[in-house]
């Protein structure tokens, strides 16, 4: 960060680029990496000690209530995905008299195929995620 005399301010990384004139007022420079021990950290207690846990019941309920939400996230983004599709195709099968080039229909059609191909892939990540569970 230089400044001239007339206190305009000029950020550069190269000093020939600097006004003539200019003084530096800030330069920042690389941080230097810590330095590296050749001695390992000690750890006073076992990592398992310090993680927090829950009991194997209350596990079980979380488990079976984010399976629960997930399974009607799904539900719902099939319906979504069904009604997508038949939109879709009320699209396609119109043909209206402005659209005599083929790119004006695929142009509107465009909007609709990309929200099916959305709530495919919605559908997949959240089949995934399911499948995921315990």
């Amino acid at each position: 960060m230089y400044r001239d005399a007339q206190g305009k301010v000029t950020y550069t990384n190269v000093a020939a680029a600097a006004p003539k004139g200019a003084k530096k007022i800030r330069c920042f420079q690389a941080a230097s990496p810590p330095p590296v021990s050749s001695v390992a950290p000690q750890r006073s207690e076992p990592a398992e000690r310090n993680f927090p846990s829950v009991d194997r019941n209350t596990q079980r309920e979380r488990d079976a209530e984010r399976r629960r939400i997930l399974e009607r996230e799904l539900a719902a983004e099939r319906g979504r995905l069904a009604r997508a599709r038949q939109e879709l195709e009320e699209q396609e099968s119109v043909r209206t008299g402005n659209e005599r080039n083929y790119q004006r229909f695929l142009d509107r059609v465009q909007p609709y195929r990309e929200a099916v191909e959305t709530h495919e892939r919605n559908v997949q990540a959240l089949q995934r995620e399911i499948n995921n569970l315990r």
